[in-house]
């Protein structure tokens, strides 16, 4: 009986170790997953600017005569 105890005592410990790890585990994916999601807007905000640049350029082009 005692063995049966110890035996999960310890099981009871890997189990506890495990899921704080894979808390800290998870804490570290939100944080890079809000990084990327940040580094995605801005990077869509640089493409919409340089869209509407372009756009204005080819606007200021002369037309070509056929």
């Amino acid at each position: 009986m005692d063995a049966e105890l110890k035996s999960l005592e310890h099981k009871l410990a890997q189990f506890i170790e495990l899921a704080q790890r894979l808390r800290s585990d998870n804490q570290q994916l939100r944080q890079q997953l809000a990084t990327a999601v940040n580094e995605n807007r801005q990077l869509a905000e640089k493409i919409g600017t340089a869209s509407e640049r372009l756009e204005s350029l080819l606007r200021q082009l002369p037309e070509e005569e056929a």
